[in-house]
């Protein structure tokens, strides 16, 4: 009986798909990409694919695949290859930036709800009981991370469906892109409203802002971030069925679609999007442009099938809405599994005594104290900055400029783990892409050297606009969390076996 209820609770295939799926693939990159670069984004999307995120991704499969009975994640996997401190710094860097970004999500994912039901953002409208629209925003981001933590603490079942459903929606959106597009392709006679008139095309950007090589820059750390957060998933390896093959194989399916998909996405909005038409309103942005583009596609479908420009303008207004309420459910899918997956690797791979108290007691593969600590950090911090004034709200704008580049230095970690994991003999390796010393080598180097500069002109960009207090908050980040996570180990080391590092886990 136990087998069996084991075997259900196992991520199948396409869970594990989606649940990447979910965490890597961003719908709204491929039409603020086409605003940004036009079709010229496209080069760089299949450039930074086959240098960073198709290699990347292999790295993961190939630690997947090696540590399928572990269940620490990432942090086993660089702890197994190198070493507990370098281990325990970069996933304490990765998993503080997911806090950060759970409690900026906690605000922003009603808009996409708001443009399902109204057509359009309305949450600045947003009034209740007295409260003004962000202490309104706040209060539904309190309910929202309670109600998501209740589900995930009752263990992988929920938050896979969850995963699932986002995951779907956004595979439903790029359907309704694709077959959108062929349509107005075919009825307006194979013509693209942003016109191909040669190489030319898919090199200079139809964007003004986007002319010159440091604004071009800019856009290659866009593409190369688009595919971050594949090393989520790593703490779910335990619990997929048939890791060694499963985990892998899912990685390199949804790489695949993922690489291949924002290249094709952009290149369909060309079929029914005009840039200087739709796309040059000052009052178009990069949070917007998804929904304008979107909406674009419902009103050319509806004319191009001969049908009056007021209908086409309320297929316009629904395709739209589509868009939103599946936007909110990605998010949703998402929400849940970074709710979920890097709290899980951080508090199962680490030693339990490493932590205070029962914050390292883990029942039924769920770190159960340790999720509702998790919340009560996310909901203290979305009430400080939904009440607490300016001075919060600059405190959070801090906050996130600290995570933003110490999201992606774990990247780096990896990495640069990658090759003392292919050379430590006592690791099985199950799986394995990259096989001899040179070519372990020569993927390392360029990987870390891609990821590297972009969060090194990421840090330097504010500084060319004068904004030098963002490259410093941005510096103070990674800088800030690796010292908490020295001194959280430093404390450790010090209390177990006379400062050794003892590596006892929770399942010991």
């Amino acid at each position: 009986m136990a087998t069996k209820e084991n075997a259900r609770r196992k991520l199948s295939q396409i869970s594990l798909i989606l649940m990447i799926f979910t965490s890597v693939f961003g719908f709204t990159n491929m039409p603020r990409s086409f605003y940004l670069m036009g079709y010229g984004a496209i080069p760089w999307y299949i450039l930074s694919g086959i240098t960073f995120f198709i290699p990347y991704a292999f790295m993961m499969a190939e630690y997947g695949a090696a540590f399928k009975e572990e269940s620490g994640g990432i942090y086993t996997w660089m702890e197994k290859s190198v070493g507990p401190l370098y281990a325990f710094t970069g996933t304490f860097m990765w998993y503080a930036s997911y806090v950060v970004w759970l409690v900026n999500i906690c605000s922003t994912i009603w808009i996409p709800l708001s443009n399902a039901i109204f057509g359009s953002d309305k949450t600045s409208e947003l009034h209740f009981l007295g409260l003004n629209s962000t202490q309104t925003l706040g209060m539904l981001g309190i309910m929202l991370i309670i109600v998501i933590t209740f589900v995930a603490s009752k263990g992988l079942s929920g938050v896979s469906k969850v995963a699932s459903i986002g995951g779907t929606a956004i595979l439903l959106l790029n359907v309704v892109l694709l077959i959108g597009s062929v349509i107005v392709f075919i009825a307006t006679g194979g013509k693209f409203k942003e016109p191909i008139t040669g190489i030319g095309s898919f090199i200079t950007s139809p964007n003004p802002s986007y002319t010159t090589p440091l604004s071009v820059l800019s856009f290659v750390v866009f593409a190369i971030f688009a595919y971050g957060g594949t090393e989520v998933v790593g703490g779910v390896v335990d619990q997929t069925e048939n890791a060694e093959k499963t985990f892998p194989r899912g990685m390199m399916i949804a790489a695949t679609i993922i690489s291949i998909g924002y290249s094709l996405g952009i290149f369909l909005i060309g079929i029914f999007t005009n840039w200087k038409d739709v796309l040059s309103s000052d009052k178009i942005n990069l949070a917007n442009v998804a929904y304008v583009i979107m909406n674009n596609l419902g009103y050319q479908l509806g004319l191009s099938l001969g049908m009056g420009q007021a209908t086409a303008v309320v297929i316009g207004n629904w395709v739209a809405r589509i868009v939103g309420m599946s936007m909110f459910l990605a998010l949703i899918g998402a929400f849940f599994t970074l709710t979920y997956t890097p709290l899980k690797q951080l508090i199962e791979g680490t030693p339990k005594e490493l932590w205070p108290r029962n914050i390292g007691y883990v029942k039924d593969g769920i770190p159960k104290v340790a999720i509702w600590v998790q919340c009560g950090i996310v909901v203290a911090m979305i009430f400080l900055v939904s009440f607490g004034g300016d001075i919060a709200k600059v405190f959070f704008t801090r906050l996130v400029l600290m995570a933003n580049v110490a999201m992606t230095i774990p990247y780096l970690f990896l990495i640069i783990a990658y090759p003392y994991f292919k050379g430590k003999s006592s690791i099985k390796k199950g799986y394995q892409v990259f096989k001899s010393k040179t070519t372990v080598m020569v993927v390392t180097i360029l990987s870390a050297a891609i990821v590297g500069f972009a969060n090194f002109f990421t840090i330097i960009e504010p500084m060319t606009s004068g904004d030098y207090a963002s490259t410093i908050w941005m510096v103070i980040g990674p800088v800030f969390f690796s010292v908490t996570a020295l001194l959280l180990f430093r404390r450790y080391s010090r209390r177990y076996k006379n400062g050794a590092y003892r590596l006892l886990r929770n399942d010991d």
